[in-house]
C-alpha cells in the first residue's frame, strides 16, 4: 500500500503480447507509475471493475474484440478514465473513430518506450505541471499588481490592471484554482478602492470643456471609433449590448472571433454609469448637461416616456452633425424577441446601402434586473461566473449573433460596444433623503442628499462640475463607490434583502466603468 501511495498514476495495459512491453513497463515503473498487463479485453474488464486506473493502454487489434469495440464498455465501467490506443494502424479512418470515441491520445506501433512514457506523463502529469506552473504565475503576477496598484497614476494603469484581474480570474476558474481565485478577488477588491479614489479626484477634470488628455468616454464612442467606419462609403454597424461588463465581453470573444477579426480596447463610462446618461452620451455625443440643453425638461420630464425614448433622434443628429448631412443612419432596439424577428428581414436590406446601422439589445441589461427580481434568476447568475455563462449561452441562440452572421456575409464592419457594465454589491450604504430623490441604488440626486458613511460615495454639490444637468440650489448628487447599494434608514432590512448580491450599475467601479469597445472585421470579407 505504501508503494500505491507514493505511485505517480496506476496504468492498465491490454495487448496481446504482453512479452514483448516489458522495457516499457520498466521505463514507467522507474518514473513511478504502477503498471498491470492483461492480454485481452474481457481479463480488462473484469479487473477494471475491481480496481481503479487512472490510464489505459488499448490495443486496438487483439484477438476477439478489438481496442474499438472495447472502448463503449470501458466507459460504460468507468466513464472518468483516459484511454490511449495503440495501434499499427496509420489508416485516417481508424485514427479518426478513435478520437471519435474519446480517446485522449494513441499510439502507432511499433514505439519506443520513451514514446509511451511521453504520452502517459502528458495525460497523467501534465495537469498537475500546468497546475504548479500556474501556481507560480500568478505569485509572481499577484506581487505585481499589488505594487501596481499602489503606483497607479494614470487612467491606463487603471485600464491594464482592470483587464489582467478579468483575464486572471477567467483563467484561475477555468483550472478551477478556487483559492487562488479567493486571493485575485482580495486583491480585486483593494483595486477597486484605489480606481475609485482616482475617479474622484480626476473625473470633474476628464470632463471640463476642451480637456484633451483623459481616457476614451461614452461621448467619443461614435465620433473616435466608430465614425472611421463610415469613410469609405460604406455601411457600418455600431452595436451597443446593454450592460455588458469586461468579463462578459471575454467571454463572447472566443465565438465572435469564429467570424470576425477582432481588435478591442477600452474605454469609460461617464457617470452614472447608466443607461439613461451613458447610453445616451454615446448615441448623441454629448454630455448630460448639454443633453439637457437640447432636449428641455430632460431627464426630470422624461421618468414616464423614457429617459432614453429618443435614442433614435439623437443617433440621426449626431451621424449628421459628423458627416455634415451626407450619410443615412438607421436606428433598431431589440427588447423582445419579435423585435429581434423584426431586425433580421429588415437588416439585408439595410446593408445593401451605405449608412450608418445602430442596435441596441437588450437581454444581459434585462438578466441582470431581473436578478434583483426572480428568485430563479437569483440562482441562476449566483454570481459573476454564472452570470459569464448565461450570457454566453444567450449569445449561442440570440438575434445577436444571427445579426452578425449575417453582417459578416456581407463584408460590412461592425464596432461592438457597451454603455455600461455591472458591480456585485454586497455592503449597504445608509443615505437620508427628501421624497424627491431619485430611486436609483447606484446613484442619488435630489435636496439635501447624505450618506451615514462618508467613504461610500462620491458626494457632489455642484452638478455643472461633472456635467451633470443643474438641479435647484439645495440640489446635490451622491454615486455609490466600490460595492456599494443605496438604502434608507427606514427600510433598511428590506433593501438588504432584496438588493445585497445584486449586480447593480450607475456608480463607481472598474466593472461598470471600464468597457470593452471592439472593432470586427469580417473573416473573408466579401467587400
Amino acid at each position: 500500500m505504501e508503494g500505491r501511495r507514493r505511485a505517480r498514476g496506476r496504468i492498465l495495459w491490454v495487448d496481446d503480447e504482453v512479452d514483448l512491453l516489458l522495457p516499457h513497463r520498466l521505463v514507467l515503473e522507474q518514473r513511478g507509475y504502477e503498471v498491470d498487463t492483461l492480454p485481452n479485453g474481457d481479463d480488462a474488464l473484469s479487473q477494471l471493475r475491481r480496481r481503479n486506473y487512472d490510464l489505459i493502454l488499448l490495443d486496438e487489434q487483439m484477438p476477439g474484440r478489438t481496442g474499438t469495440e472495447m472502448l463503449q464498455e470501458i466507459r460504460s465501467v468507468d466513464s472518468r478514465v483516459a484511454v490511449v490506443m495503440v495501434t499499427k494502424s496509420e489508416e485516417e479512418a481508424t485514427l479518426t473513430e478513435a478520437i471519435a470515441r474519446r480517446v485522449e491520445d494513441y499510439i502507432v506501433k511499433p514505439t519506443s518506450p520513451r514514446q509511451v512514457l511521453s504520452v502517459v506523463a502528458r495525460i497523467l502529469e501534465g495537469p498537475g505541471l500546468r497546475h504548479e506552473q500556474l501556481t507560480r504565475d500568478f505569485v509572481r503576477a499577484y506581487s505585481d499588481m499589488r505594487a501596481r496598484i499602489d503606483l497607479a497614476k494614470d487612467w491606463r494603469d487603471w485600464t491594464d490592471l482592470h483587464s489582467e484581474f478579468v483575464d486572471w480570474e477567467l483563467e484561475l476558474i477555468a483550472a478551477e484554482e478556487r483559492g487562488l481565485v479567493d486571493s485575485l478577488r482580495t486583491l480585486s477588491g483593494d483595486a477597486r478602492r484605489g480606481f475609485c479614489d482616482f475617479v474622484v479626484d480626476n473625473y470633474g477634470s476628464w470632463v471640463a470643456r476642451g480637456r484633451r488628455n483623459r481616457p476614451y468616454l461614452s461621448v467619443d464612442v461614435v465620433p473616435h471609433f466608430f465614425l472611421p467606419l463610415l469613410a469609405h462609403g460604406e455601411p457600418a454597424v455600431l452595436i451597443v449590448v446593454d450592460c455588458l461588463r469586461l468579463d462578459q465581453w471575454r467571454a463572447l470573444e472566443p465565438t465572435i472571433s469564429e467570424d470576425f477579426e477582432v481588435e478591442a480596447d477600452l474605454y469609460f463610462s461617464i457617470l452614472p454609469s447608466a443607461t439613461p446618461y451613458a447610453r445616451n452620451a454615446i448615441f448623441s455625443g454629448l454630455f448630460p448637461d448639454d443633453l439637457a440643453k437640447r432636449r428641455p425638461g430632460w431627464p426630470e420630464t422624461y421618468e414616464e416616456s423614457g429617459l432614453n425614448s429618443f435614442e433614435h433622434e439623437l443617433f440621426v443628429e449626431q451621424i449628421q452633425r459628423l458627416t455634415d448631412g451626407s450619410l443615412a443612419a438607421h436606428y433598431e432596439k431589440m427588447h423582445t424577441a419579435s423585435d429581434g424577428e423584426a431586425m433580421l428581414r429588415r437588416l439585408p436590406a439595410l446593408l445593401d446601402e451605405p449608412r450608418a446601422i445602430a442596435m441596441v439589445f437588450n437581454f444581459v441589461d434585462l438578466l441582470t434586473h431581473g436578478r434583483a427580481e426572480s428568485q430563479l434568476l437569483f440562482e441562476m447568475a449566483r454570481d459573476a461566473e454564472a452570470l459569464r455563462r448565461l450570457t454566453a449561452a444567450w449569445y449561442e441562440g440570440s438575434d445577436l449573433r444571427k445579426a452578425l452572421q449575417m453582417i459578416r456575409s456581407r463584408g460590412v464592419r461592425v464596432l461592438l460596444t457597451t454603455d455600461h457594465g455591472s458591480v456585485h454589491c454586497h455592503r449597504p450604504a445608509t443615505v437620508f433623503a427628501k421624497r424627491d430623490a431619485t430611486l436609483s441604488l447606484r446613484y442619488k440626486f435630489g435636496d439635501d442628499l447624505r450618506a451615514e458613511d462618508s467613504e461610500s460615495v462620491f458626494a457632489v454639490a455642484d452638478g455643472a462640475s461633472i456635467r451633470l444637468p443643474s438641479g435647484g440650489l439645495k440640489t446635490n448628487y451622491l454615486i455609490a463607490r466600490e460595492d456599494y447599494f443605496f438604502v434608507y434608514p427606514t427600510k433598511l432590512r428590506e433593501y438588504q434583502s432584496r438588493y445585497r448580491d445584486s449586480f447593480l450599475h450607475g456608480g463607481i467601479s472598474p466593472d461598470e466603468m471600464i468597457l470593452p469597445v471592439a472593432l470586427l472585421k469580417p473573416r473573408g470579407e466579401a467587400r
